[in-house]
């Protein structure tokens, strides 16, 4: 058993990012899915398909090709919150045409969603943060815990330099369920992601040049001014200077969690 491997199994974060979290992110990928895959791990914790959550954004068109070596091993999953806007759609589509990419969609309950847009209006996201995070909590965040249900790891795209919320982003981190979750371009520039996307030629959101560099729902996100922070045109209209919809919440969970996890599970 590698010493990767080794640290994966017991959930050793800070050996994980110390050790590895340098490594190019294509070893990255390539060794956290290896790791997984090792008969006493998945004996232990039960892996089989690792999640990849893409928005189809820049980070994750360039990530999705870094992991297609491994796509077997990898389910690719989008939360089609009900609002996006056409032109992510397209790039799936595109994505779908030209590698044969398998794409799972996940989708909120219809039937909640509707109770909310009963009781508070279909764009009352506008009103207030409590409002806003209640949609997203309905549209993103439980479609996406139904979609690693049962599962101890996934891919995201996140980068250092995305926003001042994401500053601290690790490659290797337990999110607040107690699953391993990877982020192999964390200490990726936006021009490292442009440079990548552009030399292998992937299909990629058509809103990028337009000026949009962070897409999420269509009525909220706008274009960004000259100057602007790159998720200034996320939920535009609030003030606070950490905007998040929840999905990417840290918990700096210990190997003691996770090792609670399978003791309750054995």
């Amino acid at each position: 058993m590698s010493a990767l491997t080794e640290a994966i199994l017991h959930a050793d974060i800070q050996k994980l990012n110390q050790d590895y979290g340098h490594w190019d992110s294509t070893s990255i990928a390539g060794g956290v899915v290896a790791a997984l895959n090792h008969k006493t791990v998945s004996d232990k914790l039960g892996v089989d398909k690792l999640i990849f959550a893409s928005s189809f954004g820049l980070e994750d068109v360039a990530l999705q090709h870094i992991l297609m070596p491994w796509m077997a091993h990898i389910d690719v999953v989008v939360l089609d919150t009900g609002r996006l806007p056409e032109a992510t759609f397209d790039v799936m589509e595109r994505w779908r045409a030209q590698f044969g990419l398998k794409i799972r969609v996940e989708r909120p309950v219809r039937q909640d969603v509707a109770s909310w847009v009963e009781a508070h209006g279909v764009d009352a996201f506008y009103d207030s943060v409590e409002r806003r995070l209640e949609c997203c909590q309905l549209r993103k965040i439980l479609p996406l815990e139904r979609a690693l249900a049962g599962k101890r790891a996934w891919f995201t795209g996140l980068r250092r330099g995305q926003s001042m919320a994401r500053q601290e982003v690790q490659v290797f981190d337990l999110d607040p369920a107690g699953r391993l979750k990877v982020s192999p371009l964390a200490h990726w520039s936006l021009q490292d992601t442009w440079y990548y996307v552009k030399k292998h030629r992937l299909p990629y959101n058509r809103l990028h040049d337009e000026g949009f560099p962070s897409i999420g729902c269509e009525p909220c996100t706008r274009a960004v001014l000259p100057g602007e922070d790159i998720r200034a045109g996320r939920w535009w209209w609030e003030q606070e200077s950490k905007k998040e919809c929840g999905l990417h919440g840290s918990s700096r969970l210990t190997a003691k969690h996770w090792e609670a996890k399978d003791a309750h599970k054995s």
